[in-house]
């Protein structure tokens, strides 16, 4: 199933798949909007701002309800840079790191620029996007990652001792590739992570999340998800960091009552493979999906990757009609990211209907062009 198996797609196959990647993306954002008005408050400071429960529902943050941040905006680029993946490949140039590098530049961008450059015909639709053009607590290592052309890799990685979750929080989109092996999704994943996250916990849990992503996106379960990523990566060079905290998120489904405790320590240090543990274990014993975000992002940790990790595999897993309409409503950039999904799905069920040897679209060459 998918453009690169070159297998035919049904309507019902096209229409889950949407539904899917729509999820996907948007679960991202809105566990990331949720998340970010208590980024880096303890569980002290969140319930003595929002009550006895913690957060509940969203609150303003960077001056508005439903605000995103960096974790999103890049989750976007990771989208255009893989659409723009599969356009570029019609010329024979077929390197998919590259082109996310390209994309994830584009985003630097957007964090030094006043606004969108429209003479810039090349950098497609996504970077002419007015609201992306805001500086939304991005740390250092992805500004100095992309700060230049010079492309990271995971033998030659940028900030070699960074373990932060931000990779693995712009990694959904990766899993979105169901025509695809997962091996190939957990390379090209740690390949673009390391662009920026050299430390190998740091690269290896962004291919972890990317695999977990995928099978559910295959329909596959959660656990079976988890445990196909945990056989997979059995067989990489110090995987074992990444492994424990996925085998620990497992085991704390059993243990009690989940509260954020529970939450607080598989976080541990705030470093990638714990935030990617926590995520699994909130998307495993949430009652549904408002419960399992707010479970998310209340605690010590960095609440709005966490959010924004969970909101991927439970979009993933159930679509996009499971999410909350009231938070989906005052979400920021939801019309760009409903495009933006839909273009991303149209691409993978229906590319060579839009581009290729035999004739392209010039539309959509406009969107997503091959330079």
């Amino acid at each position: 199933m998918g453009a690169t198996t070159g297998a035919v797609w049904g309507r019902a196959e096209q229409q889950d798949f949407r539904s899917r990647v729509r999820g996907t993306l948007l679960g991202v954002a809105v566990g990331d909007a949720l998340g970010a008005p208590v980024d880096g408050l303890d569980l002290d400071g969140i319930r003595e701002a929002h009550g006895a429960e913690g957060l509940t529902d969203l609150a303003p943050a960077y001056g508005r309800r439903g605000a995103v941040t960096h974790l999103t905006q890049l989750t976007l680029f990771s989208v255009d840079g893989l659409i723009r993946a599969q356009v570029r490949r019609d010329t024979g140039a077929w390197h998919p790191p590259t082109d996310l590098h390209r994309a994830y530049r584009r985003w630097a961008a957007t964090q030094r620029d006043w606004g969108p450059d429209l003479r810039r015909k090349d950098d497609g639709w996504l970077a002419h996007e007015e609201w992306l053009y805001a500086r939304r607590g991005a740390p250092r290592a992805l500004l100095l990652g992309l700060g230049d052309e010079t492309m990271g890799t995971p033998e030659a990685p940028k900030n070699p001792g960074e373990r932060g979750p931000e990779a693995a929080a712009r990694s959904a989109p990766f899993g979105l590739l169901v025509g695809w092996e997962p091996q190939l999704v957990a390379q090209l994943a740690v390949e673009c992570a390391a662009q920026t996250h050299g430390h190998p916990t740091g690269h290896l849990a962004a291919g972890a999340y990317a695999v977990i992503v995928h099978g559910l996106a295959r329909g596959e379960s959660l656990d079976g998800a988890v445990q196909r990523g945990l056989a997979l990566f059995a067989a990489r060079p110090r995987h074992q960091p990444v492994s424990d905290a996925l085998q620990h998120a497992l085991g704390a489904v059993r243990q009690g009552m989940p509260g954020p405790a529970r939450v607080t320590e598989l976080i541990g240090e705030g470093t990638a493979e714990g935030l990617v543990a926590a995520a699994v274990y909130c998307a495993l014993v949430g009652e549904d999906v408002r419960h399992g975000l707010r479970l998310a992002v209340n605690h010590g940790g960095p609440s709005a990757a966490t959010g924004a990790l969970t909101g991927g595999l439970l979009g993933a897993l159930h679509g996009e009609t499971a999410l909350p309409p009231a938070w989906l409503a005052e979400l920021e950039g939801r019309p760009t990211i409903l495009e933006l999904a839909d273009d991303f799905a149209m691409e993978m069920t229906q590319g060579p209907a839009l581009h290729g040897p035999a004739g392209s679209s010039p539309g959509w060459l406009a969107r997503y062009p091959r330079a």
